[in-house]
């Protein structure tokens, strides 16, 4: 194979690179890692300083390395991505058919390897159990959308190899959860319901500690949701969360059925939690999977990884992102939702825009960020979202983006994020706020930071008003530059 270094840098450089293929692929840290044609009138003082997860300590962010399991994608080339990204948690697929090819012989030295590198990274495991597995008669299929297994040999098989991966890895993986996305392939609630309680049991023999996720439905259907809990009866208690996937061209457009099925979960199990499990974003237009036909770009990628992240973390759900890197889905096609490049051989070949914004994120809104509940700082736009955080001293991180295009309507249509980098200015009222010593606006896509003009915060009686603030269909922040760490 001829070698072919991918120059991704100007400037420093980290030294991250996949190493098990010909390609070379660093990581950029220079000033402007990310180039787009945004232009705004005011001072560039620096970029966001990417921090890794050696310097975050807890944050709402899981990021997908799924399809392992599979061999849809190659760990090796993509793991020395992981810690650089700041993200503490990775979603994991365990794989029966790949840990059992002969009956009663189990192989977890694939699964071994993945779990004790992330341990070492300090990287927190959710490691989701499924599919099934073929070499037993009734013993489910091995991909998306697979049924159970059925038969008596195929559900003694399956617990036998779910008690033996519980026990293997207690110790290493505290949290878990149940077979992808049952909703596919014609399943009804009452089965999701019987095969979650069955494999949950399981593990909390094995470790009474563990939490678990169940249920991760493809979906966000409250009604359907309802049908699966009221199923599970009293054993519902088992899970910690309850996971939802639920795909949509605009992120803001999931909001109304997430809390829904807020209220739902609390009828049953107020003490368990909705977490969104898996929602990413191709970076071109795809021929199959979710989001596909549409026609996606590496900004418009990066503008829907973020909206995702952000408007779930001020909805109050853990959010996972995915995922890492393309996978090429064996009798499909390469899913392109990767924060990586890959090629036909599963080989990175390129850094993603998307990486850097998700890495800006990371690096901004970790757990010592607490969301401002009934904030008043807002507009009048209801074109627009935002929301407000708070550090432990008071310090405010106030977060907004354009999720609908101009309209005269009161309730207008969620749109897409797209291409276009003009900005319009915009009004925010912060009743009760205080003008920012040292104000600055940040471009979370590039992560570049610039002076917010001090006579754009204007002191009323009621608070503060901020004005000609750009605005566009990717997050942006208003806050104290002490708040953020930043490199020139």
């Amino acid at each position: 194979m001829r070698k072919v270094a991918v120059k991704m840098v100007v400037g420093t450089v980290v030294a991250v690179c996949a190493t098990a293929s010909a390609y070379e692929v660093k990581l950029d840290i220079s000033p402007d890692r990310v180039r787009t044609p945004l232009k705004v009138d005011m001072e560039r003082i620096g970029t966001l300083r990417p921090r890794g997860v050696e310097e975050i300590h807890g944050s709402n962010w899981t990021l997908g390395c799924e399809t392992l399991d599979r061999d849809f994608a190659v760990f090796d080339e993509y793991k020395s991505f992981l810690a650089p990204l700041g993200i503490k948690t990775i979603r994991l697929q365990a794989g029966w058919a790949k840990c059992e090819k002969e009956k009663g012989k189990y192989d977890f030295a694939w699964l071994d390897k993945i779990i004790d590198y992330a341990c070492a990274q300090g990287i927190n495991v959710l490691l989701e159990t499924g599919y099934g597995n073929p070499i037993y008669k009734g013993g489910g299929g091995w991909d998306l959308g697979a049924g159970f297994p059925t038969s008596e040999e195929g559900l003694a098989g399956w617990d036998r190899w779910v008690e033996a991966m519980a026990t293997r890895y207690k110790g290493r993986v505290r949290d878990w959860a149940m077979w992808n996305e049952p909703d596919c392939g014609g399943k009804t609630p009452e089965s999701i319901a019987a095969f979650n309680i069955r494999t949950a049991k399981i593990i909390k023999r094995i470790i009474p500690d563990s939490r678990i996720a169940g249920l991760s439905l493809a979906g966000n259907n409250p009604g359907h949701l309802e049908k699966c809990l009221k199923a599970m009866g009293e054993d519902v208690k088992l899970f910690d969360w309850i996971i939802y996937h639920g795909y949509a061209p605009a992120p803001e457009s999931s909001y109304e059925n997430v809390e829904k099925q807020k209220e739902v979960l609390a009828k049953y199990n107020p003490q368990a939690k909705m977490r969104q499990g898996e929602n990413g974003c191709p970076s071109e237009m795809a021929t199959k999977f979710a989001l596909s036909g549409i026609p996606w770009s590496e900004y418009s990628q990066a503008k829907w990884d973020m909206r995702r992240m952000l408007g779930d973390l001020g909805h109050d759900v853990e959010s996972s992102v995915f995922t890492i890197c393309d996978f090429n889905h064996r009798g499909r096609e390469i899913n392109l939702k990767g924060l990586l490049r890959i090629n036909w051989d599963k080989e990175v070949i390129a850094v993603k825009r998307a990486y850097y914004a998700v890495q800006n994120v990371a690096s901004v809104f970790d757990d010592t960020l607490e969301r401002v509940k009934n904030s008043r700082f807002g507009t009048r736009d209801t074109t627009l979202s935002t929301y407000e955080y708070k550090k432990a001293d008071g310090r405010r991180v106030l977060v907004f983006w354009k999720h609908a295009d101009e309209t005269k309507s009161l309730k207008p249509k969620y749109a897409r994020p797209g291409d276009s980098f003009e900005t319009r200015p915009a009004v925010f009222k912060y009743p009760g706020g205080q003008p920012f010593k040292e104000p600055v606006w940040i471009d979370l896509l590039t992560g570049r930071v610039y002076a917010f003009p001090k006579e754009n915060q204007i002191v009323v009686p009621a608070g503060v008003v901020f004005v000609d603030v750009p605005v566009y269909d990717s997050p942006c922040v208003l806050t104290e530059r002490s708040a953020v760490e930043i490199t020139r």
